[in-house]
């Protein structure tokens, strides 16, 4: 499964399209999902990780949900793990057929693990007002 999760400091020094590997997954959970410092698409069959660009969305006075999550679906998500989502965001991820999962986990990594683990449900709703 790929598996987009938001991240704080998604390894500065790896351009994003570029796979990391493992140690990009010790970056931090961004708990925005539209503001998000960065993006990893991880591949949950091989372990691949690469980073995503999410510096277009930080300049965005409003739809910064809506464009993450077509970003999310162009690079072929099918769940996002982020901290909070919004209504626009949630609704554009579920038409676009992506899974939502919240985590309060302190890194993609430990995210990531509570998934494979059963650890965390799919969000049956959004948990924050747009714009927070």
């Amino acid at each position: 499964m790929q598996v987009l999760i938001t991240v704080q400091d998604a390894a500065p020094g790896n351009p994003p399209g570029i796979a990391g590997g493992d140690a990009l997954l010790d970056a931090r959970l961004d708990p925005r999902f539209g503001r998000a410092q960065g993006y990893l698409l991880c591949d949950t069959a091989t372990g691949a990780v690469r980073r995503l660009d999410a510096a277009s969305n930080m300049s965005l006075a409003q739809g910064a949900g809506i464009q993450a999550a077509q970003a999310a679906a162009d690079a072929g998500a099918e769940a996002v793990i982020t901290g909070h989502v919004g209504p626009k965001a949630f609704t554009a991820l579920r038409r676009g057929g992506i899974a939502i999962y919240l985590s309060t986990h302190a890194t993609a990594r430990q995210a990531l693990r509570a998934l494979a683990d059963g650890n965390l449900a799919p969000a049956a709703e959004p948990d924050r007002e747009g714009h927070w």
